[in-house]
């Protein structure tokens, strides 16, 4: 999964695209202006595009959200249990109508997911922060499984980050290359209870493992750990979704070597989909240093987005004025 340069596509882009390696494109503010270019955009890339390809966007809400003007405002996650007043009933209806609303948007414009929840506590990570729904494991799960309902109820699959927990580390991974000492009981008492839970509900469909390192129990960032996503995820968890790597621009992926080795290094240790963002030299050398065709991943297919209304006819009907409704009040 790579990303394109602007509001349309250049030819470098078009290249990249018609690869037979490409499976995905990631949308960043960058690439909208407004509705009418985003629609335009996207069908470029559809049309471009070798492979029936996934579109994603991180569009969390709060400070993490591509598109702003014509698009809800959806709150930080974070702030929904306090603006409720620590209700967790009326708390999780929030969750359950910002999780469709954000998804029906998105699916509105013919983009596959946005990379959400956040499912990572909300402990000393600035990164991390208010995208998080909550500090404890519990009421986390009692809002992120809402959430990811509504997600559902739209048509969008949902992607967990940043499995096995972010929130505990100080370094943010874009710049740096973070490290969790906690013991791996500490880390599975709460962090990762989180993402089991959720998974053994049925409501996982993807995960971002993240760019950090958990000495205690693999010295290998978990995006690149055989021990966390072979004997933890896959065999231990049981979970059967998509692994898409974090971007391997980020700082916290560096320590393994250039483009080529971080791609080859998240695949051999069990990611479905690698993400390069944000330097397009860096993309063409993974594609050029991977097999020129790689097997079928069946797990890919599953994520793609549902049938959806279009954004006019989205607009109409009664599940988004009601929407609009629930958001509003929440706001005032």
């Amino acid at each position: 999964m790579l990303d394109v340069s602007g509001y349309e596509l250049t030819p470098e882009d078009r290249e990249l695209l018609d690869h037979p390696l490409v499976g995905g494109v990631i949308l960043f503010s960058r690439n909208y202006y407004d509705q009418k270019q985003l629609k335009e955009l996207i069908a470029q890339i559809r049309l471009a595009a070798r492979n029936k390809i996934l579109i994603g966007v991180d569009h969390e809400g709060g400070r993490v959200q591509r598109f702003r003007d014509g698009f809800s405002a959806i709150p930080a996650m974070g702030a929904i249990y306090a603006r409720s007043d620590e209700n967790l009933s009326q708390a999780q209806q929030y969750c359950n109508t910002f999780g469709w609303l954000m998804a029906a948007e998105c699916l509105a414009f013919d983009i596959d997911l946005s990379f959400a929840p956040v499912l990572d506590l909300n402990g000393v990570s600035d990164v991390i922060g208010d995208r998080s729904f909550h500090a404890q494991p519990e009421p986390l799960i009692q809002l992120a499984s809402e959430f990811i309902k509504g997600m559902h109820r739209a048509g969008m699959k949902a992607t967990g980050k940043h499995f096995p927990g972010h929130g505990n580390v100080k370094e943010d991974s874009h710049i740096a290359m973070p490290v969790d000492s906690r013991s791996l009981e500490q880390i599975t008492q709460l962090d990762m209870q989180v993402f089991s839970r959720l998974n053994d509900m049925g409501l996982l469909d993807g995960v971002m493992p993240a760019h950090v390192v958990y000495p205690q129990v693999d010295d290998m960032p978990a995006g690149f750990s055989k021990v966390w996503l072979q004997t933890y995820l896959r065999q231990k968890m049981q979970f059967d979704g998509v692994v898409f790597s974090d971007d391997l621009s980020m700082q916290g992926a560096a320590f393994i070597g250039d483009f080529a080795a971080r791609a080859n290094a998240a695949l051999n240790a069990g990611c479905d989909m690698v993400l390069v963002c944000n330097n397009p030299d860096a993309a063409a050398q993974v594609i050029d240093s991977l097999p020129s065709e790689l097997p079928i991943n069946p797990r890919l297919a599953k994520l793609a987005k549902a049938p959806s209304a279009d954004f006019d006819a989205l607009i109409k009907t009664d599940a988004y004025t009601a929407a609009q409704r629930t958001l509003e009040a929440y706001y005032n």
